[in-house]
C-alpha cells in the first residue's frame, strides 16, 4: 500500500458545503484533495445547511480565528406548522400547532421585534460545552441541561417571500447566533411553531459566496481556486512596508506610527506581499505584530 504524501499548501478554500454533510467531514475531504498537511474551518455549518464554508490551508489557518468571530449572513426558509426536536428539518416532530392567516406587514412587524441587540438561548442541539460534552449528546440521551441566553445582534432581518406554510428571510448577524433558534422565535411571536427546512451561508465577514466551488470543482485539487490569505482582510488598513521596517516587525519589534484607521492592520514588504497582521497599542503609540505568516 502506497503510503499518501502530505504537503505544505496555504491559502483559502471557498466551499459551496452540500447538504447531508458534516461540515468536518466536508472539510477532511476537501483536505484529501489538496494532500494539505494542515487545515481548518472558520466556524461549523450544520448537516442540512449549505453554502459558504471558507477552508483554510497552512499559514492561513492563523486568520481562522478572525473569521470565526465575523458577522455571517444567511438565507433561510422557516416551515410554519411544526416543531422538531433539533429546530430543523433533521429533526423528529414533536408539536404541532395551527398557522394563523398571515400578512406581509405582520411578518414584518415580528422582523423588526428581533433586529438589534437580543438575548438568545442556544438550543439543545449544539455543539456547545457542558461539563465538556457537547450540548447535542445529553439531548440524544434526553437529558436536558439548562443554558444561560447570551447576547446576539441581529443586524439586519428581511422577508424574501412567504406563502401559508413558509418563510424565507435573509438574516445578517452577529458570531454565535443560531439561525433555527431565531426561526423558532420567530415562528412563536407569529402564534404558531415553526422549523427550518433550509439554511443557506452567504457571507463570512467581508467573503462573500460568489468565488464558491463545489466539492466536485475541488476534487481535482487545482490550485486556481487557492485564494489568497489576506481575502478575509479587505475591512483592516494596509501599511505597505520598506526592507528595514519589514525585517523589524518579522523580528517582533514595534514601529512608531500614526494611529491607523482600523485596530488591526495587514502587513506587506517592499514587493507587496503580505505577510502579517498587526496592532496598534494605545499606549505606547506603536504598531506591533500579531500574527506573522511564513510564507
Amino acid at each position: 500500500m502506497i503510503k499518501k504524501v502530505w504537503q505544505k499548501v496555504d491559502g483559502i478554500i471557498l466551499l459551496d458545503k452540500p447538504a447531508g454533510i458534516t461540515s468536518n467531514g466536508a472539510l477532511q475531504t476537501v483536505k484529501r484533495f489538496y494532500n494539505a498537511k494542515k487545515a481548518g474551518h472558520t466556524g461549523a455549518l450544520d448537516p442540512f445547511a449549505t453554502g459558504l464554508l471558507p477552508i483554510c490551508f497552512g499559514e492561513a489557518t492563523k486568520i481562522s480565528g478572525l473569521l470565526l468571530d465575523s458577522d455571517k449572513k444567511y438565507t433561510a426558509s422557516l416551515k410554519l406548522g411544526q416543531a422538531t426536536d433539533t429546530g430543523d428539518k433533521d429533526g423528529q416532530v414533536i408539536l404541532e400547532s395551527p398557522i394563523p392567516r398571515l400578512s406581509e406587514q405582520q411578518i414584518k412587524t415580528v422582523f423588526a421585534k428581533f433586529t438589534g441587540e437580543t438575548e438568545q438561548i442556544p438550543p439543545m442541539y449544539s455543539a456547545l460545552k457542558h461539563q465538556g460534552k457537547p450540548l447535542y449528546e445529553y439531548a440524544r440521551k434526553g437529558i436536558h441541561i439548562e443554558r444561560p441566553a447570551r447576547k446576539i445582534t441581529i443586524l439586519s432581518l428581511s422577508l424574501i417571500s412567504f406563502n401559508s406554510q413558509v418563510i424565507v428571510f435573509e438574516v445578517h448577524c452577529t458570531k454565535g447566533t443560531y439561525v433555527r433558534t431565531l426561526g423558532e422565535d420567530i415562528a412563536k411571536h407569529l402564534g404558531t411553531l415553526g422549523h427550518l427546512i433550509a439554511l443557506h451561508r452567504t457571507q463570512a465577514g467581508s467573503i462573500t459566496a460568489n468565488q464558491m466551488q463545489s466539492l466536485q470543482d475541488l476534487s481535482l485539487g487545482s490550485a486556481e481556486y487557492l485564494l489568497p490569505l489576506d481575502l478575509p482582510l479587505q475591512h483592516l488598513q494596509s501599511i505597505h512596508l520598506g526592507e528595514k521596517d519589514t525585517n523589524i516587525i518579522k523580528h517582533g519589534g514595534k514601529l512608531a506610527f500614526e494611529k491607523p484607521t482600523t485596530e488591526l492592520v495587514k502587513f506587506y514588504d517592499s514587493n507587496n506581499i503580505f505577510f502579517g497582521v498587526g496592532e496598534w497599542q494605545i499606549a505606547k503609540q506603536l504598531l506591533k505584530p500579531k500574527r506573522l505568516f511564513n510564507l
